[in-house]
């Protein structure tokens, strides 16, 4: 029976239900449930909620102690959601994982999608059995859930009630009730779909505007990775950019329990790394027992996307979106849109770079006009002072005026050399005098004190130039959120910065600490919230941590936040 399609929910139920014939005098005294049950597809329920109102009516209407209603994958070869009737927790707890519809009776209606009617299931050689715990059946009752000409779902009927068959009636009835959870899981379909698109743009926008903010780099690579797993529902999300060794390196990483750390390096004979280095894409159902996965990372995962970062020809390289074991795999549909997003993360990293590489030469090239001037103005002026010093000296003067202008002279020719040093530095590339530790801290420390209005005071204690580039620039990157905290919320007078290359974490490891301790008005509600879990992440990404304690302030106000990484 062909049920006309309407815009009208009411409309549609109305015709489909008085085309119901030969119904009984119980199940036709039960038709404004199903009139009911079928409006309720346009109620703006939820697919989930829809589907488990249709299902128990369905089961209440044609006598059946348990109803199904499976819903197929977007490759239709297998289930998505399966929404039961009839079965309490504890039962679904016994069986477990639900079925995935690749096999049994359940397969067969999905590979050929015909109604099917038994009187004992068990005797059917297209059943599978059944798992320990699951309740027995024997009547069974299966329709396929059709829009136009494709079928998207099954609806299952089980356990006539009184030990009965299903008959010609309950067919009929469940033809109607799965035509309208067609019409449901078809709009949910839809609206899902625009707004799984709706997401993924916005998240495309979001690492765009945070790459080219001219922000911190590494903050910007942690909203990639944030925003890759928020929107691929994944476990973790990370950036993995090229290494120095030829494989690639873990730069970012977004998890509740991140069991990846920055720094991590994926060797580039890896055969997951080669594909991604040449510009594949790598779409796994179960890191555990793929080939292509051979870190020891990859058995705390199920489904994984390993996709290039790609763009012009060239690979920047690899975002990873790994999900939990036992999760669904990726769609196509997924799988599509995480394509595009990390080509727009692909783009919007070239032209960061790009953008990076512009103000680099733009400042290489105002030292270079600096040292110019230096050279062409300053030092010729001050040898053109000696020099008229000099003149003046062979005349008849006093023995301390002669003193005078030979300290004089002196003074200069130091004062030129000091001059010709700091042009030769202005000359040479950032990567090729590289600032110790120490430098980088009073750097950082001068820079705050000038919106700040005061210096804040420092010590250092163990060999701070000695902590390594990677632990050290993330200090760097915490010293200027917690100076900046303290300047935008904290309303401070005092405010004391501590570098400790010689602690010991209680598990032996050596750890380097930073604190900034202020006598500011603490943190208010809302205030420093987002710098200071800014800080926190960052430390757990290098398997440090980060908190907040008392400051210096009297009367036990303000605030000192300690940030440690090991070493």
């Amino acid at each position: 029976m062909d049920v006309p399609e309407s815009k009208d929910p009411l409309e549609a139920a109305t015709r489909a239900a008085t085309s119901l014939e030969g119904l009984s005098a119980e199940t036709a005294a039960r038709v404004p449930q199903l009139l009911e049950a079928m409006c309720s597809v346009g109620s703006g329920l939820g697919q989930h909620s829809t589907l488990d109102r249709i299902c128990e009516t369905a089961a209440e209407l044609a006598g059946a102690r348990y109803a199904a209603i499976g819903v197929l994958d977007e490759e239709g070869e297998g289930l998505s959601d399966f929404v039961t009737y009839g079965t309490d927790e504890e039962v679904a707890r016994r069986i477990g994982r639900r079925p995935d519809g690749r096999s049994g009776l359940l397969g067969a209606l999905i590979r050929a999608p015909d109604p099917i009617r038994l009187t004992d299931l068990t005797t059917d050689p297209r059943a599978a059995g059944f798992p320990p715990g699951h309740p027995p059946m024997r009547t069974f009752l299966g329709v396929p859930i059709r829009v136009r000409d494709r079928t998207i779902g099954n609806f299952y009927l089980a356990e006539k009630a009184g030990g009965g068959e299903f008959n010609d009636s309950d067919l009929r009835l469940l033809r109607v009730l799965a035509t309208e959870a067609g019409v449901a899981i078809g709009n949910a379909r839809l609206y899902e779909a625009a707004r799984q698109r709706e997401r993924w743009i916005d998240g495309s926008v979001a690492i765009t505007t945070a790459l080219l903010s001219g922000g911190d780099a590494d903050d910007a690579l942690s909203v990639v990775a944030e925003q890759a797993r928020r929107l691929s529902d994944s476990a973790m999300g990370a950036v993995m950019l090229r290494a120095r060794s030829g494989g690639l390196e873990a730069v970012a990483v977004s998890a509740d329990h991140p069991v990846m750390r920055v720094g991590s390096l994926v060797p580039a004979e890896a055969p997951a790394a080669a594909a991604l280095l040449a510009g594949e894409s790598v779409f796994v159902d179960d890191a555990a027992t793929d080939p292509r996965l051979v870190t020891r990372l990859a058995s705390e995962f199920g489904p994984v996307m390993l996709l290039p970062l790609r763009t012009d020809g060239r690979v920047l390289g690899a975002l990873v979106m790994p999900r939990a074991r036992g999760a669904r795999p990726f769609s196509q549909r997924e799988r599509t849109l995480a394509r595009q997003f990390a080509s727009q993360a692909a783009l919007a990293l070239m032209m960061a770079e790009a953008q990076r590489d512009r103000e680099r030469l733009a400042v290489l090239e105002d030292r270079d006009r600096i040292a110019r001037d230096l050279h062409d103005l300053v030092i010729q002026r001050l040898f053109a002072t000696g020099m008229t010093l000099e003149r003046a000296q062979r005349g008849e003067v006093a023995p301390e005026v002669h003193h005078g202008i030979d300290k004089a002279v002196a003074e200069l020719d130091v004062t030129i050399q000091e001059i010709r040093t700091a042009i030769f530095a202005l000359q040479q590339g950032p990567a090729e005098a590289p600032p110790g530790m120490c430098t980088r801290v009073l750097r950082e420390i001068n820079m705050a004190a000038v919106p700040l209005g005061f210096r804040p005071a420092h010590r250092f204690v163990g060999p701070v130039d000695s902590i390594g580039e990677l632990a050290g620039k993330n200090l760097i990157a915490a010293l200027r959120e917690a100076l900046s905290n303290a300047f935008r919320h904290a309303h401070a007078t005092r405010i004391e910065v501590v570098v400790d290359s010689t602690v010991r974490l209680p598990d032996g490891r050596h750890a380097v600490r930073l604190s900034v301790a202020d006598d500011g008005v603490g943190i208010p509600e809302g205030g420093r919230r987002s710098g200071l879990r800014n800080l926190k992440r960052r430390a757990e990404s290098l398997g440090g941590s980060s908190r907040c304690e008392q400051g210096i302030g009297e009367d036990g106000r303000g605030t000192t936040v300690v940030w440690e990484v090991p070493l």
